[in-house]
């Protein structure tokens, strides 16, 4: 009995801590927001919010840039610093936007990401700390092989 009594109680930390990474929360270390939640709230549209702020991510072949081919820059939503280019977008056939490289790799970095069950490497714009999306070793061979794999809800085009 008194196995039994342990076993359940392993299982339901056990599924305490998988509803709280499917969640966001859990082990996912976030990156240090340049302002509070409080002054992004008032600065961003409530997708921007959910995607940069509460690191959300929005449904794929649902959203604005998956399928953009218009040559120009996709800039932040929160600051309009040029992340991307179209010059380096490809179809990964995902469903977002995805690049092989940014623009200037200062302006972004790179931080684990432990959420979902899973361990990633989450793009985060290096003046905010605000989520962007995330990195994959599965791009294109001969561009480096890296596939950055962006929320549009984090960026906005510019078209030149």
């Amino acid at each position: 009995m008194k196995q039994l009594i342990i076993s359940a109680l392993a299982l339901s930390l056990l599924v305490g801590a998988s509803c709280q990474q499917m969640n966001g929360q859990g082990t996912q270390p976030k990156a240090k927001l340049a302002k509070p939640a409080a002054d992004w709230k008032k600065q961003l549209d409530k997708n921007q919010y959910y995607i940069m702020v509460d690191r959300g991510t929005e449904p794929p072949y649902k959203n604005a840039y998956w399928d953009n081919h218009e040559k120009g820059v996709y800039v932040s939503a929160a600051t309009g610093e040029v992340l991307f280019s179209s010059a380096n977008k490809f179809d990964s056939g995902t469903g977002w936007p995805s690049f092989t490289k940014p623009v200037d790799q200062s302006k972004i970095a790179i931080v684990r990401d432990n959420s979902y069950g899973m361990v990633r490497e989450e793009v985060i714009e290096k003046s905010t700390g605000l989520h962007l999306g995330h990195i994959f070793d599965d791009g294109p061979a001969d561009q480096g092989g890296k596939r950055y794999c962006m929320n549009s809800g984090a960026l906005k085009f510019v078209k030149k």
